[in-house]
């Protein structure tokens, strides 16, 4: 009888109690094989990769910004927020003890629950003991708050190999923006000069009959062009030595000490002819998104276990009694031991609204991360597309400077002989000047898309180094080839 009793019971406990939603369609996380991301996976790429443009002040800016700069201060700050959470979701799993000890000195109402002799009186109340609590975590609640936190704490320590890698990157490209812009004022500072003496050979001829005014007022509407060009290539030199100073953490006292770089803009960071897209796979911000897919799915198994009763075990003992004399007798000795069950009955639906919340975290998370993959793959495909059309500029660019150059000699020449006028030597170094122009543009276009290329495969493009850390983060995270032209 008193079996049906307890079967009864539960029975109607468990039809009132709060039951877990049917768990909702989820966006569609994108297959490794739908964009490439098939193979061994490569492990995550070393510091050091801008060593190729052989600049020491370039080591030095970028050592000096990974040691000081705020953004990656504030991604080693959620570092070590997240590993705190980690640590503290971790103890969860562990038995808790606790000691708590009391003495109240009190005068008892006289028509209270204390009776007399004490009714009306004052004196000591003491008391001491310990408990101890344990949640067997029967559902997994407490696990899968783990691997959140433990997943989070990983995405956190990504992010800031993500953010190392692009200060890296961003102080690159303002270095190499910074060697374009004093290879440009060389060129205008020149050209100045060229065309000075352009307009100064004019005004003689004009005095001599051989020209008129057209002539010199043509050429003197050169010179303020080239003033112009030298002006903008030394403010956009400026300017980069102003970004460079930022990223690396410094004020305007270190503007005068980031002299001119001496890049090897054409050799360094060479694309291979082979570039395999398992180098995706080692991407921080990929690896980072696919741990927070990962993390907001053990959220929601977690708020799912929520909705089952809690078991955990307690145990105490203590010792109480009125005045503190009392206190070291046996008869104040108090103890005890047993399960505890808790059920959620009735919640006004908090359950169900945090379930659905870790429900739309996770839908978030997926499409964060198709996200992520999508444009890392354009990003690649981009970059390559463009180091093949610069190559190709720089082909032409090539013909056109030679072409140039070629008839700036023969102008000297033909003007040693005496067949040609000084001016006409000065129209052909003009031409070989701006194609000289042209032809910095392309090459520090070169550098910096190979940069950013590099950024976008993980920061380096060997293919060698695979396997142990990325494709223990996540094994099916990879490729097997992506075969473009070595721009």
């Amino acid at each position: 009888m008193r079996i049906k009793i307890w079967l009864l019971l539960g029975s109607v406990v468990f039809a009132g109690c709060v039951l877990p939603p049917k768990d909702n369609p989820h966006p569609r996380q994108l297959a490794n094989d739908s964009v490439g991301l098939t193979g061994v996976a490569a492990e995550p790429a070393a510091d050091g990769w801008w060593d190729s443009f052989q600049d020491p002040q370039l080591d030095r800016l970028i050592r000096l910004g990974a040691k000081d700069s705020p953004t990656l201060t504030q991604a080693q700050a959620r570092v070590g927020e997240a590993l705190a959470q980690a640590q503290s979701a971790q103890a969860g799993l562990l038995p808790k003890a606790n000691l708590d000890a009391s003495a109240l000195y009190q005068r008892a109402p006289e028509n209270y629950v204390i009776p007399p002799p004490l009714a009306g009186h004052s004196f000591w109340m003491g008391q001491a003991g310990a408990s101890l609590s344990w949640d067997l975590d029967f559902w997994g609640r407490q696990a899968d708050a783990v691997h959140r936190a433990q997943d989070l704490t990983q995405s956190a320590r990504l992010d800031l190999d993500d953010a190392r890698l692009m200060l890296a990157g961003a102080i690159t490209q303002a270095y190499i923006e910074l060697y374009r812009d004093y290879a440009l004022a060389d060129i205008a500072e020149r050209s100045e000069e060229q065309r000075q003496n352009i307009v100064n050979i004019t005004r003689r001829r004009v005095a001599a009959g051989l020209d008129t005014q057209l002539e010199l007022r043509q050429a003197e509407g050169q010179l303020p062009q080239a003033r112009v060009a030298r002006a903008q290539a030394r403010a956009a030199a400026d300017l980069a030595v102003h970004q460079l100073a930022t990223l690396t953490a410094q004020g305007a006292g270190a503007y005068a000490s980031i002299q001119r770089p001496t890049l090897l803009v054409e050799a360094a960071l060479p694309v291979p002819t082979t570039l395999p897209i398992n180098l995706l796979a080692r991407r921080p911000d990929v690896l980072s998104a696919r741990l927070t897919v990962e993390a907001a799915d053990a959220q929601r198994l977690a708020a799912k276990a929520a909705f089952y009763p809690d078991v955990s075990l307690r145990a105490l003992a203590g010792v109480g009694a009125f005045g503190m004399n009392n206190l070291v007798q046996s008869s104040a000795r108090g103890y005890g031991a047993g399960p505890l069950i808790s059920l959620p009955l009735f919640d006004g639906g908090r359950l169900r609204a945090q379930y659905r919340g870790s429900e739309a975290q996770l839908d978030g998370a997926i499409a964060g991360y198709n996200d992520t993959v999508l444009r890392a793959v354009q990003q690649t495909a981009d970059q390559l597309t463009r180091l093949d059309a610069l190559a190709r500029e720089r082909l032409d660019q090539q013909q056109t400077l030679e072409a140039n150059e070629a008839a700036y000699k023969l102008a000297e020449e033909r003007y040693r002989a005496g067949l040609a006028s000084y001016l006409s030597v000065l129209n052909a170094e003009t031409q070989v000047l701006t194609a000289r122009q042209s032809m910095v543009d392309i090459l520090t276009s070169q550098a910096a898309s190979r940069v950013i290329l590099l950024l976008a495969v993980g920061g380096s493009f060997d293919p060698r180094a695979s396997g142990a850390l990325a494709q223990a983060r996540h094994p099916d995270i990879t490729s097997e080839s992506l075969t473009r032209t070595n721009p």
